[in-house]
């Protein structure tokens, strides 16, 4: 499962695990929703509540795609994070990791064919 992240003229790309968490993301693409700032370290943006029952916790490094079950947002890191409780992974990037920390306002979440 792929998916992609647009903004204006920038564009994400992430491959998702075999998590229930991230087949629950996938199945609501395509999502248009507002990305915020959090932190110095992630971008974040909240979807309808995924099921973590058979999802890793994680360790989140830069590029990865993690979910914060806690709070229900979707997390997108540009900067090393590390493991929280209620931390888990959904992806990885495999394009455009750079563009991360330059989202904002309006994005587009779909799937890659």
């Amino acid at each position: 499962m792929k998916i992609r992240v647009t903004n204006n003229d920038l564009t994400i790309d992430y491959e998702l695990n075999d998590s229930s968490a991230a087949k629950d993301l996938f199945s609501q693409l395509p999502i248009t929703t507002e990305i915020k700032n959090y932190s110095d370290d992630e971008k974040i943006f909240y979807p309808k509540e995924l099921d973590t029952s058979s999802t890793p916790s994680a360790n989140a490094q830069a590029g990865d795609l993690g979910y914060f079950a806690p709070w229900g947002d979707v997390v997108l890191y540009y900067k090393d994070f590390g493991s929280y409780p209620g931390l888990y992974v959904l992806g990885k990037v495999i394009n455009g990791k750079d563009n991360i920390e330059k989202l904002s306002g309006q994005v587009t979440i779909s799937k890659l064919d």
